[in-house]
C-alpha cells in the first residue's frame, strides 16, 4: 500500500473534527503536558489500518511517537495492545477520535472477512469483496479485506468486464456471445465475467467462453447444479464460477460446499461493524 496517497483523507478527517480547536482540551490540558497512551482491543479480531494511524499521528504533530504493537492482518485478543503513543497530551487527545475511526472501520472489515474465510475453510472456495465500498475509501477497505484473508474483486470498472442484464438490455437483440466478443475486441486481455440468473442464461453464457460466470441470487442447490453443468459442458479450461447475492455467515459454507470457486460478499465492506478499540491515557 502507498499510504501517502491517503494524506488527503487524513487531512480531511482532522479538518472535519477541527482537531486543533478542541475547546475542552485547550481549557483543561496545559500545552507543555506530556503523556503516554495505549490503543487496546475490546474484543478478539484482526487489526487493520495501523500504518495509516501512524501517519495520521505524525502528520498532526511530529512530536508524537507512534509505536505499532502488532501489524495489519494480525489477530489480537481482548485487552491486547494495538498501538502506543507518546508526546504532547493535547495532541494525543486531538488525534484520538479520527485515529480510532480509521482503525475501527478497517479492523471491523478485516475481522468480518476473517470470519467468512474461516467459515469456508476446508473447501476450494475463496471469499471476495465487491465494489460496494465507502466513496474514497475503496483501496483502504479492499486492503482490509486482504488483511482478513479475503480476495479483491475488480478494483474499478476498468480492471475487469462484468456483463450484466442491463448491458444486454441496452444492446437490444444482441446475445451474450456477441457481448463477450465486443468486450474482448475493445479491451484485449481484460478478464470477462458474465452474470446469469438461471440455467438457460448459464447455458448461453457458457457457450460464449467467458473467463468467469457469476451466479446471481441462486440457492446453494442451484449453485451445485450450475457448477456440475459447467464442469460437464466445459472442454479443457472451464470458467471460474462465482456465487453472489444473499450470502451470509450462516450459509456461506453451503455455497462453498456446492462447488463455487469464488463467493462475493458485499457485506464485507458495506455492513461490517466497527471493531471495538479504545485509547487509554496511561498514568505517569
Amino acid at each position: 500500500m502507498r499510504w501517502g496517497e491517503f494524506d488527503w483523507l487524513l487531512d480531511a478527517a482532522l479538518a472535519e473534527d477541527r482537531a486543533r480547536e478542541d475547546v475542552t482540551t485547550l481549557a483543561l490540558v496545559p500545552e507543555e503536558r506530556m503523556a503516554r497512551a495505549v490503543v487496546r482491543a475490546g474484543a478478539a479480531g484482526v487489526v487493520c489500518g495501523l500504518p495509516l494511524a501512524h501517519r495520521l499521528a505524525e502528520r498532526f504533530d511530529k512530536r508524537l511517537r507512534f509505536e505499532e504493537c502488532t501489524a495489519d492482518g494480525e489477530r489480537v485478543r481482548p485487552g491486547g495492545a494495538v498501538a502506543r503513543l507518546e508526546g504532547p497530551a493535547a495532541s494525543i487527545l486531538a488525534v484520538e477520535r479520527p485515529m480510532l475511526n480509521f482503525l475501527q472501520r478497517l479492523s471491523g472489515i478485516s475481522t468480518l472477512t476473517a470470519r467468512y474465510v474461516e467459515a469456508v475453510g476446508g473447501t476450494e472456495a475463496r471469499v471476495y469483496d465487491t465494489r460496494k465500498t465507502t466513496p474514497g475509501w475503496r483501496a483502504l477497505e479492499k486492503w482490509a479485506v486482504r488483511c482478513g484473508g479475503g480476495c479483491n474483486h475488480r478494483m474499478d470498472l476498468a480492471e475487469q468486464a462484468l456483463i450484466k442484464d442491463n448491458h444486454l438490455a441496452l444492446m437490444g437483440a444482441s446475445r451474450v456471445r456477441a457481448a463477450v466478443e465486443r468486450v474482448r475486441g475493445a479491451s484485449p486481455g481484460v478478464p470477462v465475467e458474465v452474470e446469469v440468473e438461471d440455467m438457460a442464461q448459464l447455458e448461453e453464457a457458457l457457450s460464449a467462453g467467458p473467463d468467469m460466470i457469476l451466479l446471481d441470487n441462486m440457492t446453494p442447490d442451484e449453485v451445485r447444479r450450475a457448477v456440475e453443468f459447467v464442469r460437464e459442458k466445459s472442454a479443457g479450461a472451464r470458467p471460474q464460477v462465482e456465487a453472489s447475492g444473499g450470502i451470509t455467515l450462516q450459509n456461506v459454507a453451503a455455497f462453498a460446499r456446492a462447488g463455487a470457486d469464488r463467493i462475493s460478499v458485499g457485506a464485507l465492506t458495506h455492513s461490517a461493524p466497527a471493531f471495538d478499540l479504545s485509547l487509554e491515557v496511561l498514568p505517569d
